[in-house]
């Protein structure tokens, strides 16, 4: 068994995690997270619970060899604590309920911009990440940005359109490399504890929800120039820069009071109502623009 247990909060003890990381024991780091998660939702801490139970789908979900090295038993498990968990009330559903919500009456558009403004802030996050192994491909959120919203005021030109085809991809796989969940890989926050490239687990996948919504995007554009309705949007994206994991992992226990969190729970109300009013392209432009130098995790 392993002990992997902290006194206090369900915090991973890091040198468990990075002999696995070290040795490249994918399977090991696998049960490793299981195991916290599985303690977590035992004691009744289903913010932790979410973390490493999720963590360990991830891993088992990315590798057959690893799947089947930790077996049938383990992954079925660990997907009937995260079933049990996607009805409990926590952070991690409760806002992504209440977006899906909102959005029900807001029209097409009016929900892809909405995401489009929770997209432009992680921009600058994500091109931090990038630099690390495995994650260059992030470094071209910022330029996708602008071309989604120029896409909603004309098709997007061929070679665009193949770009963000291509990044959509590259973000899907990203989920399934070691450089994301295997690694460790991290970048400095000033003021606080480090920030992992697996840490955009949290919210369903920050890197699947950013795939999810450039799909929109392309999707959106092929069925305009077909004279067709296009596929109900995506709104995962609207709550992908609360970044919960993060603030779990390094020691949050009550999420709504991170002022962070609170900072971007405002930021994705105030963008409802703004979208809302019905905003020229220039004023969405703008609080674009000003988004993309934002430093959410500040």
């Amino acid at each position: 068994m392993f002990k992997l247990f902290g006194k206090k909060g369900g915090a991973a003890p890091a040198e468990q995690l990075a002999e696995c990381q070290k040795k490249r024991d994918w399977a090991g780091l696998c049960r490793a997270y299981y195991a916290l998660g599985t303690a977590a939702m035992d004691r009744g801490d289903r913010n932790h619970a979410q973390l490493w139970l999720h963590r360990a789908d991830t891993i088992y979900s990315a590798r057959d060899e690893v799947y089947d090295k930790v077996g049938e038993q383990l992954a079925d498990d660990c997907s009937s604590r995260i079933g049990q968990l996607e009805d409990t009330h926590i952070l991690y559903n409760d806002i992504p309920a209440q977006v899906e919500e909102k959005a029900e009456g807001l029209g097409d558009i009016r929900v892809r911009v909405w995401g489009l403004l929770s997209l432009a802030r992680l921009a600058k996050l994500v091109n931090r990440l990038s630099v690390l192994p495995g994650c260059g491909s992030l470094a071209r959120l910022d330029w996708a940005v602008d071309a989604v919203l120029n896409a909603f005021q004309a098709p997007p030109p061929e070679d665009v359109f193949n770009s963000l085809k291509d990044l959509s991809g590259a973000l899907y796989e990203l989920g399934d490399d070691p450089a994301f969940w295997g690694m460790g890989s991290e970048i400095a926050v000033p003021g606080g504890m480090p920030f992992q490239v697996f840490d955009l687990n949290g919210m369903m996948g920050v890197h699947l929800e950013i795939d999810a919504f450039l799909s929109g995007i392309l999707d959106m554009a092929c069925a305009r120039l077909q004279g067709q309705e296009p596929p109900a949007p995506e709104t995962g994206i609207i709550t992908g820069a609360l970044l919960p994991d993060y603030y779990v992992r390094t020691g949050a226990e009550q999420l709504e009071e991170v002022p962070p969190i609170k900072a971007e729970l405002g930021r994705i109300w105030s963008d409802y109502e703004f979208v809302c009013s019905g905003p020229s392209w220039e004023a969405v432009a703008e609080r674009t623009a000003n988004y993309k130098e934002l430093d959410i995790l500040s």
